[in-house]
Parts: C-alpha cells; sequence; structure tokens
C-alpha cells in the first residue's frame, strides 16, 4: 500500500460553497483527500464530488500538449473532435505565434469588436483578471463574459437594481440563525450539499421553520414545514402575492421602509392585483398556503431567502429576483445576522470571476465600462493611452453567438467554457459556430466546444496550480498547488501572460504598454486589489487560513460577513412595481409538458470534470424524471427509452418515473452530451439581464426503442493525448 507523503491545504474546484480540501499526494498523484473539521465553510464535511472527484486529472483523454488543426473539412463535427488525425501536436513557442499572428490580423482586419472571449468560473481569480486585461488593453473590446450570464444574471441585475450590490448578502452559515428561512429554485441538497446540512440542522435542531417554493419534490421538502409547489414560471405571481398579503395585514416594517429605501408607494399600488387568488389561479398554489407562508416569513425575527437558478434562468428572471427582493424589504429581513438575501453561487468561482471584470459592462469591481471615470482609472493603471480603453458596452455570452451568424464577431476565445453544453437552443448554436473564423480552446480535455477550435492549449488544474477562488460567501480562499503540472499544461495566467507579450510587439500604437510581467499570481492579486475597493486589503498572507470575506477595504480591515447593516450602496434599497408575464413557450395539444433543467448530486454542470472521473459510474447516463400521472397517461413505463422532443430538437434517453417532479413537469439533468437538455431549450432572452429561458419550455414526450438510446458517454470516442 502506497503511503502519501505530503499534504496541500487548498479549495474545492466544484460548488460555490468553497470547501476547504486536503490533497494528500506522493510522486505527483494525488491518492485521497480529507477536510480539517475547523474548515470554515464546511467544517469537514465533504460531498461527493469534493472527497471522490479529484481523478480527472489523471484521465487518458486529458491533453497535455498544445495542438493545432491541420484540416477542417467538416467543421465543428463529433468526430473532428476526437479524431487525431485532424490534430497536430506543435511548441508552445508556434501555437502562441500562430495565435498572435491570427487574432491581430483579424482584430486589424474587422476591428477590434470582431473578437470575443469566454472566461471561466472554473478558473482562478488571477487568471479571469489578465483574460480581460488581455481582451481590454490589446484588443479594446469588451466582449468578454462567463457563465455568471446562464446562471445568476436575473439575480445580478435584480439585486444591481434594488440595492446596488449583486453579492450574497451575508454568510451561509448563519442559517442556524434563522427563525424562518425559504428554499426557492434551488435543489441545494445536490447542489450546495454542504449549506444543505447547516440548514437541515436549523430545522432539526435549532426549530428553525423552512418553506421551500419549487416544482419539484425536492430533498429539502421533506424538512420544509410548508412545500409550495407552484406551477414553473409563475414566481413573479406568487411572491408578489406574499407581498400583497403583507401589505394588506400590515406584517411590514415601517421603520425599516421609511428610513432605508424609496419608492414604496408605487410599487404597493402594482402589488393590488396580486391577490392570493390571482396567484392560486396562475401558479397553482392554494390560497391559504400563499397567505401562512407569508406571515410565517413575515412575522419572523430572523427571516432569510435562499435561492439559485430555478429563480434566474428565465425570460424574466429580473422580475423573479426582484420578486423575493421586495420580501425582504418589506419586513427589514436584510442587514442584519440570520438574515438577508442569498443567491447560492452554482461555481467555486463564479463570484471571483465576476469581481475579476469577466463581463461586457463592467470593468473589476462593477466599474461600469461606459464610464469615463471607470475607463481613465483602468486607462492609467494599465498605462494606456487617454481614450485608448473602448466605453462600448460588449456583448454577452449569448450576443457573441448570435453576432456570429452576421460576421459581427469572426474569432472567439473560450478559457474553460463549453458554450456547446450551455447555451440554449443548441442546434441553432451549433450551426453559428461554424461561422466563426478562428476559435482558441484553452482547457484540459477537448470537449464539445473544442471540437471547433483551430488551436487548442492545454492547462492546468486546480490541483496543479496557486491563486484564489471566491466563494459564495464572497470569501477570498487560497488555492495551492499540490502536484507538478502533468505533461506541457500550464496555468491559465501564465499562458495569458505569454501570449499578451507576443501581441504586444505586434501592436501598431506607440507609447507604454501594459505589464506583463508576473512571475507568480500573488502579483496579480495585488494588481486586482489596487484596482477594486474590495479587495484592496487580501493578501496571499492575510487568507493563509481561513480567508476573508470581501469587501476587505484595506490591510487593517476584518472583511464583511454581513453587508448592508448601515446602509446600501445605491444609498436607499429600491422597491420596483412589477406586472406579471407569462413564461416565452406554454404548453398546447402538441406539447403538453414542462420541461425544467439542473443539477445532480454526482455531476458538476456540464460533465467537464465530473464525467472524466469514477463518478460517472455512480450516473453514467441522464434520465428524465416524469410523473407517475403523466406516465400512465403517456403510456410510458420506469426505465422505458422515450423521445423528448421540443420545437427546436429531440433528445433520447431513458424514464425515471417518480413522484419527485409534479404532473405537467418533467426534469432532465443537463450533465450529459449525449442527451443534452439544451438541445431542447429555448434562446429567448430576459430583456435585462439577456439570460436564456432554461427552467421552462414545452416538450412532448413518445416511447422510442432501445436501439434509438445513445451509445452511452461519448468520452469513450476520445482520443489519448
Amino acid at each position: 500500500m502506497i503511503t502519501p507523503d505530503r499534504m496541500t491545504r487548498t479549495t474545492c474546484p466544484y460548488c460555490g460553497v468553497g470547501c476547504t480540501l486536503d490533497l494528500h499526494a506522493r510522486d505527483d498523484y494525488i491518492y485521497k483527500v480529507t477536510s480539517p473539521f475547523d474548515a470554515v465553510s464546511n467544517h469537514g464535511n465533504l460531498c461527493v464530488k469534493g472527497r471522490f472527484g479529484y481523478d480527472f486529472v489523471y484521465n487518458r483523454a486529458r491533453v497535455l500538449t498544445p495542438l493545432i488543426r491541420v484540416k477542417r473539412q467538416q467543421p465543428g463535427s463529433r468526430a473532428q473532435a476526437f479524431n487525431l488525425d485532424e490534430w497536430r501536436s506543435i511548441s508552445w513557442d508556434e501555437a502562441l505565434d500562430h495565435i498572435t499572428n491570427r487574432l491581430t490580423e483579424i482584430s486589424r482586419r474587422s476591428g477590434a469588436d470582431s473578437l470575443a472571449f469566454y472566461g471561466c468560473a472554473k478558473a482562478t481569480n488571477e487568471d479571469n483578471f489578465l483574460l480581460q486585461k488581455m481582451a481590454r488593453a490589446l484588443f479594446r473590446t469588451n466582449n468578454i463574459d462567463h457563465c455568471t450570464r446562464l446562471c445568476h444574471a436575473g439575480s445580478v441585475v435584480a439585486l444591481q437594481k434594488a440595492l446596488g450590490s449583486s453579492a450574497m448578502s451575508n454568510t451561509a452559515a448563519e442559517v442556524i440563525e434563522n427563525d424562518v428561512f425559504i428554499i426557492t429554485g434551488s435543489n441545494t441538497a445536490e447542489t450546495h450539499p454542504i449549506i444543505a446540512i447547516q440548514m437541515k440542522a436549523a430545522v432539526r435542531k435549532y426549530g428553525a421553520k423552512l418553506i421551500v417554493v419549487d416544482p419539484r419534490r425536492i430533498e429539502m421538502v421533506k424538512e420544509a414545514t410548508m412545500w409550495l409547489a407552484l406551477k414553473p414560471g409563475t414566481d413573479v405571481a406568487l411572491f408578489s402575492a406574499m407581498a400583497h398579503v403583507i401589505l394588506k395585514e400590515k406584517l411590514y416594517n415601517e421603520a425599516f421602509i421609511r428610513a432605508r429605501t424609496q419608492n414604496f408607494e408605487a410599487f404597493a399600488e402594482s402589488m393590488e392585483k396580486f391577490t392570493p387568488a390571482f396567484a392560486e389561479e396562475v401558479s397553482g398554489v392554494p390560497v391559504d398556503q400563499i397567505v401562512q407562508a407569508a406571515r410565517l416569513y413575515a412575522r419572523a425575527k430572523n427571516g432569510a431567502i435562499y435561492w439559485t437558478l430555478g429563480i434566474s434562468q428565465s425570460s424574466h428572471g429580473t422580475d423573479n429576483a426582484l420578486s423575493i427582493i421586495h420580501l425582504a424589504l418589506l419586513t427589514g429581513h436584510i442587514g442584519r445576522r440570520g438574515t438577508g438575501l442569498n443567491p447560492l453561487r452554482g461555481q467555486n468561482n463564479v463570484q471571483g470571476t465576476s469581481d475579476a471584470g469577466v463581463m461586457p459592462w463592467h470593468y473589476p469591481g462593477y466599474q461600469p465600462v461606459d464610464s469615463d471615470v471607470s475607463a481613465e482609472k483602468f486607462e492609467k493603471a494599465w498605462r494606456i493611452e487617454s481614450g485608448g480603453l473602448s466605453r462600448r458596452r460588449g456583448l454577452t455570452t449569448t450576443e457573441i453567438i448570435s453576432a456570429a451568424a452576421t460576421g459581427e464577431v469572426r474569432s472567439l476565445y473560450i478559457m474553460g467554457e463549453n458554450p456547446m453544453m450551455s447555451e440554449p437552443n443548441l442546434n441553432h448554436t451549433h450551426e453559428l459556430m461554424k461561422e466563426l473564423e478562428f476559435i482558441v480552446a484553452q482547457d484540459l480535455f477537448i470537449n464539445e466546444s473544442g471540437a471547433f477550435a483551430d488551436v487548442f492549449l492545454p492547462s492546468c488544474s486546480w490541483a496543479e496550480k496557486d491563486g484564489t477562488f471566491t466563494n459564495t460567501d464572497r470569501r477570498v480562499q487560497r488555492v495551492r498547488k499540490a502536484i507538478e503540472p502533468r505533461g506541457k499544461s500550464r496555468p491559465d495566467w501564465s499562458i495569458i501572460c505569454d501570449l499578451a507579450q507576443r501581441i504586444e510587439k505586434h501592436r501598431e500604437r506607440n507609447g507604454a504598454s501594459a505589464y506583463w510581467g508576473y512571475s507568480h499570481s500573488e502579483e496579480i492579486l495585488r494588481e486586482m486589489g489596487r484596482l477594486v475597493p474590495e479587495y484592496a486589503g487580501v493578501t496571499y498572507a492575510r487568507i493563509e487560513t481561513t480567508g476573508l470575506q470581501t469587501p476587505v477595504l484595506d490591510e487593517n480591515h476584518p472583511g464583511t460577513p454581513v453587508l448592508f447593516t448601515d446602509t446600501f450602496p445605491s444609498g436607499r434599497a429600491t422597491f420596483h412595481p412589477l406586472q406579471y408575464i407569462p413564461s416565452a413557450e406554454l404548453v398546447d395539444a402538441e406539447y403538453s409538458l414542462i420541461l425544467t433543467t439542473g443539477r445532480v448530486l454526482e455531476h458538476w454542470h456540464g460533465g467537464t470534470m465530473t464525467r472524466h472521473g469514477r463518478l460517472d459510474e455512480l450516473y453514467p447516463e441522464a434520465l428524465v424524471e416524469v410523473h407517475p400521472g403523466d406516465a400512465a397517461r403517456l403510456g410510458v413505463k420506469d426505465g422505458q427509452a422515450v423521445h423528448v422532443a421540443s420545437r427546436r430538437g429531440t433528445v433520447c434517453l431513458r424514464a425515471r418515473v417518480t413522484d419527485k417532479t409534479t404532473p405537467g413537469v418533467v426534469f432532465i439533468p443537463f450533465f450529459s452530451v449525449e442527451a443534452s437538455a439544451n438541445t431542447l431549450t429555448i434562446d429567448v432572452l430576459d430583456p435585462y439581464a439577456r439570460i436564456p429561458e432554461y427552467k421552462i419550455c414545452a416538450v412532448r414526450m413518445t416511447a422510442a426503442s432501445e436501439e434509438d438510446l445513445p451509445h452511452p458517454h461519448v468520452k469513450a470516442e476520445r482520443g489519448r493525448w
């Protein structure tokens, strides 16, 4: 038996909880993962992904040398992605020189905004800060975005509109101080299992009352005092009806509203139409449940709301989030411990990637790109001529792909993202990706988007580099190198520095140039801290043990566990009148079921990491959950092969007949490329946040044959590098 000879403390690369991991290694191989009991976010607990999901690092499909496409007969075909004959191994110098020549040529010919960049919420703050710096300082484009556009963009925009800040207001562990809390649009036990453990303790040990608002009978319903099983897409009607009850019964916090909010009268008037009777008709939740839930939350000493993508991934995701923000503002359940508005972040560093400025409308620290004050600040810091940075808002993730159809975007640089799994209406996305002239993929594996790349750059896993992640609590935590990079892979920030220095030499502009000579990731975080006030006091030395929660305003500042204790960034919080707008696509006789999508415990997001390890054996194929009543009506049996079709495409998979879902609603997880849920989803966007409607579309289900089922896991076809 081999005994590990060293241990490295780092942070989990999966969800936004930010669990502390101890990697036990020997000879550059990780043998096991544990966690210390004094870990601030997880107290020694780990989910199945955190404890066992590290073996993807050693998967034979991992790319360990730069590659260049040698022929392009059918751009973007699956065979092309995994056929060794389609690629040639090259040196780093050859790869980076080729990328430099192609990007600069396209930029000069077609303009700065013909280029676009995808950052990565699984990469470090330092990696992402440099990617957006390269896009802006060298190519002068704000066409840079990442997966927050596809997950919490509705929450971000709503929180900015209402409060002036988009971050989670409290710390997840404070749930044990709640006496009433609401979970909505979040299958917490599977997506944030460690936070779910704390929520269960709040109920079982401390007597908290839990209200679950969800169309599925998720695991947390077992702990709930109330389960409000609403129809997908009716959140605004339901939560506004709760606000209606609070207003009519005068359960609101008048002193808080008077002292800390504005536009209350106009908002209250808009709530008149949201009677519980109206909400019952729309949402299916009975009047008495709506009234009881409103009273329970409003009368709490410490009330809190936790939500994820079930709220934000909607064509009215901004309004969905505003409808729950209003409940906190009405009752004053914000700005104190044990209260708050808590959008649980999905991927491990989606908060930090947003903070680092990988967004088309904002520089790092949410400083607007169309503001002269902001632009001049970054021009000075990056030694750019006055007026050199673009004041034009960039394209969002979904807009970038759409712009390929018109030729507005000609080239795409993808760092760690996989739009061919995460975009809605994937058949259409597939056609748009083929229109791009030049694509760079920087990742561990050639994924479904890497199938389209002209050059592939092998990056390091989280276990092979140093840096920081910022978790859902706004806690900046260390990521430490535990093993040497495999093959010729390199840290993302190092790749970007090398590429940026080459691009600088091709620039036609004169004068001083931005700095790219970083020797360690810590230098990058210090630069970010000089430009982002909330990170000014974050240093590697200060976060050596437990991390610090932003804002950290200087090197003596202790961090900020609870936001908005005295004021809001916008001064007063703003109420917004709301209207109920039905979902973009409703059921009819032909498409009689509502499809909703989400994650499962064993896999993460598009499965890029978990499907390259033994976790895939626990959940090897996607299943469609269907209610027993619907199954009986359709003649579908448990385990039977079925076709699920929308107006955009069809997938084939097995049915799971279960009362976990409700009548009229089916559920497909989105980790599987063989039966990709996003082949079915609709690409209509929220008008404010530009987030797609992933959670609601109309589908039909019909019987299929066993021969129609896809081959189990495409990874069997993938080349060995």
